[in-house]
């Protein structure tokens, strides 16, 4: 009986340990398309961590108060903010400038990695020129890591 008893309890001890748990850290690469390289373009990667719990509030049918969470307990102090370069200059696009770009984004990639992380996703959006009157645009890409705890 105690030989099942203890067979039993190493069963649950390696079961719990199995089930690692996971960690999420996201990167994220804001580049510039602004005409005239009038644009700025960052890899931001936050060092401070924040509970969303926090700042969220839960809406219904009879109590939809509006959060009130105060912005300036939402931001971020600590943050890298690595510089990167813009897809246009005066010339127009700047492909030397995208390649740049690239060996940054991957040399932060490799570091990464050597530090434990898997690129999980990669997700990217863009706000581009919508006219004669329109300078801004962006393109960003998100780039969600994972690790064991």
């Amino acid at each position: 009986m105690k030989r099942i008893l203890f067979v039993f309890l190493l069963g649950v001890l390696f079961f719990n340990e199995a089930q690692a748990q996971i960690e999420y850290k996201v990167i994220t690469s804001v580049e510039s398309i602004v005409p005239n390289g009038l644009g700025r373009s960052r890899l931001i990667s936050s060092v401070e961590e924040k509970n969303y719990k926090d700042f969220t509030t839960e809406q219904t049918e009879d109590d939809n108060t509006r959060n009130k969470s105060d912005r300036g307990d939402i931001r971020v102090k600590d943050f890298e903010e690595t510089k990167l370069l813009n897809f246009y200059n005066i010339g127009g696009i700047r492909f030397q400038n995208i390649a740049a770009n690239d060996a940054v984004l991957s040399s932060k990639i490799n570091t990464m990695v050597q530090e434990g992380w898997e690129l999980a996703f990669v997700t990217s959006a863009v706000e581009s020129d919508s006219g004669k009157d329109d300078g801004q645009g962006i393109f960003i890409t998100r780039y969600i890591f994972k690790r064991n705890k």
